[in-house]
């Protein structure tokens, strides 16, 4: 206009302008003496009254419409939060009511540089959009249509920002009040190829950036190449053959062999030196052993001195425990205060805490010596039950260790108890709530210490059982195996004896289903297996097990053998549907009877 002749900038808007009071929007709008037009030109209020005191102003887009997807922008932050009246020298920026919310926009495209403007001038020219958005920033290109609405583009994207703080301006061309002078600006963001091509290029530059950035720091870091291997003559074979019969250079000159060799440089002429390296690199092997034989006796050292510490760590703890336990009778128990008493019983539970942490971990240790001793024994019947019964054994010990000391814990408690019950008449009514709950405590640690002391009597009668079944099963193997005996010389008398009679006789006795020692003995060792096994066992069970004495056995055989002998095996059937099995039980006893 011509009363400002003045072109600021957006950015000197706080210094070069004075604050503005709030009735200057609507002084400016009755000025103006038109209705709010739309982004299309057209008036949304048809029925706006010119002559009204003060115009309401036309509510902006609502984010929260449905169907709208679009949001407020920020404010930048060299912007002034209450927006003012701006002078240009061709028209009048009059700011929106400042009591509605911002303007609403798009979401933002990547690498934005171009805006929209909508609801220009019927009249406005470039010219006119070119000084009002210049004050935002270098403006490279301003395409305009003729329905009202045109396309910035600024040379960089921070500029989009300041253009967006002018969104909801009235624009006034001069001094005139006609509506194809006037209009609202809408400005939001655009979406243009040039600013996304722009972006594209610029985000595959970085990426060329950080890509070599991390190619230099993995060939910094990329550890060097190994040298290369030399090639084969007499002079470096028998080099090689040198290094060989070093520990500290065994391994480049093994990894120069190995290549010699893929390389195809074996041949007549080089065999000998070939062979005479590979048996220096057997020679290696020997030491290897005798080296690991050594770290495993070290090893063993090792753990002998670690479990020898740990049961005298243990020793000691129980000598804790039990200095604390005869402190927690009453000859001595009643000399002490109330917080010394306190911190005695404290310190009892944590000892016996750390010694029950120890005990079980010394237990984990011998149970890991029992298994291994396990896995290294042959399997022999005889020798497996032996093993059985030493298990069985130093488990009922172990219990009986268990069983003693949760006794003395048993103990420690009544004792404990008894005391609280005697304090519990001489101490105070204020006291009485405190020991009350003590006692409940002690009475559940005491059921539940009675509990687990039954479950341990209980598993050490079970444990005694399994002990006398093992024996009982030991002497029946020991009186099968004399019948066994009995049995073989029986056979070999009656062979004896067959040979001395007729022909008949001689037919009949190749008649019985036992033709040969061997069989007897078959007999014999299954005969024992079965008994060991009251529920039977699958021919391939057995079979499997035979095997182990005698790789020629085979499964048809062992079958015939057993079918034959229908009063000292029985087959039987097991199982449902698809798990249907058939097991061969040892009914020996009840044949007997039977023949």
């Amino acid at each position: 206009s011509t009363d400002g002749g003045r072109n600021l900038s957006l950015d000197s808007i706080p210094m070069g302008l004075p604050m503005s009071d709030p009735s200057a929007w609507a002084t400016a709008m009755n000025n103006l003496g038109m209705a709010p037009m739309g982004m299309t030109g057209q008036p949304l209020l048809p029925d706006f009254d010119p002559a009204l005191g003060m115009m309401t102003g036309i509510p902006p887009i609502n984010p929260m419409m449905p169907g709208l997807g679009i949001v407020p922008p920020p404010i930048p932050p060299d912007m002034p939060a209450v927006k003012e009246i701006i002078h240009c020298k061709s028209c009048t920026l009059f700011p929106p009511n400042p009591h509605l919310p911002p303007p609403a926009t798009r979401e933002r495209p990547p690498g934005c540089k171009t805006v929209f403007v909508g609801g220009l001038p019927e009249n406005g020219t470039e010219q006119i959009i070119m000084e009002v958005f210049e004050q935002c920033g270098e403006v490279i290109a301003i395409r305009k249509s003729k329905k009202n609405f045109c396309h910035i583009r600024f040379a960089e994207e921070f500029m989009v920002d300041k253009a967006l703080y002018l969104s909801g301006y009235r624009i006034r061309l001069g001094s005139s009040t006609d509506k194809k002078d006037t209009g609202r600006l809408h400005v939001d963001f655009a979406q243009a190829r040039d600013d996304l091509y722009e972006w594209e290029c610029k985000q595959r530059m970085l990426a060329r950036e950080e890509r070599h950035r991390r190619r230099l720091a993995e060939e910094r870091f990329r550890p060097p190449s190994p040298p290369p291997v030399v090639h084969y003559s007499d002079h470096e074979c028998s080099v090689v053959a040198e290094k060989l019969k070093d520990d500290t250079k065994f391994s480049e000159a093994i990894q120069t062999l190995l290549t010699w060799i893929e390389r195809g440089e074996v041949n007549r002429r080089t065999a000998n030196n070939f062979y005479s390296m590979i048996q220096s690199a057997n020679s290696h092997i020997r030491r290897l052993v005798n080296e690991k034989a050594t770290h495993e006796k070290e090893m063993e050292e090792a753990k002998e001195k670690f479990k020898l510490a740990l049961s005298g760590i243990l020793v000691q703890f129980e000598q804790i425990v039990a200095v604390y336990h005869s402190a927690s009778k009453q000859k001595a128990w009643d000399h002490f205060t109330k917080a010394q008493r306190k911190n005695i019983s404290v310190w009892c539970k944590q000892a016996e805490e750390i010694r029950n942490i120890h005990n079980d971990e010394l237990m984990g240790i011998r149970r890991e010596e029992e298994m291994e001793m396990s896995d290294e024994e042959i399997e022999d019947p005889s020798e497996m039950k032996e093993t059985e019964e030493s298990a069985l054994v130093s488990q009922v010990e172990a219990l009986k260790e268990e069983n003693d000391s949760l006794r003395w814990q048993l103990d420690a408690y009544r004792n404990e108890v008894e005391l609280l019950k005697q304090e519990q008449g001489k101490a105070s009514r204020d006291e009485d709530t405190t020991k009350e709950q003590q006692m409940k405590l002690l009475q559940q640690a005491l059921q539940g210490m009675q509990k687990h002391l039954l479950k341990v009597q209980e598993e050490y009668k079970k444990r005694e059982a399994e002990l006398e079944k093992v024996k009982e099963d030991k002497l029946k193997i020991e009186t099968l195996l004399e019948n066994l005996k009995e049995q073989e010389s029986s056979t070999s008398r009656v062979c004896a004896c067959s040979q001395e009679k007729d022909c008949p006789v001689e037919k009949t006795l190749s008649n019985s289903p036992v033709k040969s020692e061997r069989e007897v003995l078959l007999v014999g060792i299954i005969s024992t297996f079965l008994h060991v096994h009251p529920f039977g066992a699958s021919i391939e069970y057995i079979c499997s097990y035979l095997q182990r004495l005698d790789s020629k056995i085979c499964t048809a055989e062992v079958e015939v053998l057993m079918t034959r002998l229908q009063n000292t095996f029985r087959q039987e059937l097991s199982g449902v549907g698809a798990s249907l099995e058939k097991r061969w039980k040892f009914c020996g006893f009840d044949g007997l009877k039977m023949t």
